[in-house]
């Protein structure tokens, strides 16, 4: 069995329209290492998009689904209950930033707990209209479609999407997009498009994730929250990529210091295993009546399982203070590389372990590099690194290593890169 094998049949039997970007056929993972049906070794620097946070295949992790596998694997929540799903929720409802009693219900995907967000939203404030942000990404149904700000691939020739969705920009001090002109422009959304008294939620990625790893100055977030306190609006946080200790906090809300009253969570809630959540404050959660909120598979318990294990493991193995090591480590290795290609790298950025490096042509701005992103995904991918590129110009590296890397696999990672550089350049 070879991977252009694997690819081939790929290609005959699957839709193109769900990509694959790297053709390496997975065979085997461990921590931050994968090794193909060839037998081929790679470093993992996208942790399946943010989602293994405590690395592929944590012992602890497994432990735990496999005890589970071995009781039941699905009554539905909604049927016949079970413990974990509760103790899971109390965790989430404790942890959630804020002192604000909290509530949890449980869905399957990042974009269904989107959705349940603007459908609680709605059913609280009995408003329709939400705004989101330019560059932002809130999943592929049709209404989280709505809410994304990026068009190509995400939106093009999907529509029409859902009515009163608005979009305002998103602060971005290298694009030069100020927090005083995000505001602006939401004001104006209140002046010319919507009143703010018919709308329900806004909706905002404290670092944006698809749309290029660009965190959300806390200042910013806290004038939202007033905004949103100003005029009954409810604050949603997007922390579906952000979640469970990626940003050096288990949240990156909470650098803010804002309390949202809804968070989306997904990805590294559970090492691998599908569950999502929303949680949000007691009393807008409690607004839907019983079966408005749900699905056949949400909650289930093997994810419930996996999900309380990773709190375990982010607990014990101090994964928010790694984070920030790990932040720390590869940022000074950014900065060394891009002294050497100050013209090809415009800007490097992170929070934690969110870490994202912007390629432009002659140091400009204006310039995207998308060309040279994909070659170095590419070039990297041939010598054993595996990178995520992202961006709504299609021009920003960004790396997701797991938590649980060693210095040591860091380094060569890095190390690969440079040349996969050096060999471009």
């Amino acid at each position: 069995m070879s991977n252009a094998s694997l690819h081939q049949r790929r290609a005959d039997a699957m839709a193109q329209g769900q990509g694959a970007l790297h053709p390496v056929y997975v065979d085997k993972a461990r921590n931050a290492e994968i090794w193909d049906v060839e037998g081929n070794r790679f470093l993992d620097f996208g942790s399946g998009i943010a989602v293994n946070n405590t690395g592929h295949n944590h012992p602890k992790v497994q432990a735990a689904v496999q005890a589970q596998v071995e009781r039941f694997s699905h009554t539905c929540l909604m049927v016949t209950p079970y413990e974990s799903a509760v103790e899971l929720a109390e965790k989430l409802n404790a942890i959630a930033p804020g002192d604000t009693p909290k509530k949890s219900i449980f869905v399957t995907t990042g974009a269904e707990a989107v959705e349940n967000c603007v459908k609680i939203a709605r059913s609280y404030t009995g408003r329709p209209g939400v705004i989101a942000f330019k560059g932002g990404f809130h999943g592929r149904t049709n209404m989280t479609m709505g809410l994304t700000g990026k068009v190509k691939p995400y939106k093009a020739g999907f529509g029409p999407f859902p009515g009163e969705i608005y979009h305002a920009p998103y602060p971005n001090a290298y694009h030069g997009v100020s927090i005083e002109e995000s505001l602006a422009a939401l004001d104006d959304l209140f002046t010319c498009d919507i009143e703010p008294s018919r709308v329900a939620a806004i909706i905002i990625e404290p670092v944006q994730g698809e749309g290029g790893f660009y965190p959300a100055p806390a200042e910013f977030l806290q004038a939202l929250r007033a905004k949103c306190d100003e005029h009954g609006i409810l604050l949603i946080a997007d922390e579906i990529q952000t979640g469970f200790a990626r940003t050096g906090r288990l949240f990156a809300t909470e650098y803010s210091g804002v309390e949202p009253d809804l968070m989306t969570m997904a990805k590294g809630i559970a090492g691998g295993f599908p569950i999502s959540a929303v949680v949000g404050k007691a009393e807008i959660m409690d607004q839907p009546g019983p079966g408005g909120l749900g699905g056949t598979y949400g909650g289930s318990p093997i994810g419930c399982a996996a999900a309380l294990a990773v709190l375990d493991v982010i607990e014990e193995e101090q994964l928010c203070d790694r984070a920030r090591q790990i932040g720390e480590r590869m940022m000074g290795r950014l900065r060394d590389l891009q002294g050497r290609y100050p013209q090809r790298i415009g800007d490097i950025r992170n929070l934690g372990a969110m870490i994202a490096m912007e390629l432009v042509v002659d140091g400009d701005v204006n310039q995207p590099d998308a060309e040279l992103t994909k070659a170095l995904v590419g070039e990297a991918q041939k010598h054993g690194l595996i990178l995520l590129s992202c961006g709504i110009r299609g021009n920003v590296i960004r790396f997701l290593p797991a938590l649980t890397i060693t210095d040591d696999l860091v380094d060569e990672g890095m190390d690969i890169l440079a040349q996969a550089f050096d060999a471009l350049s």
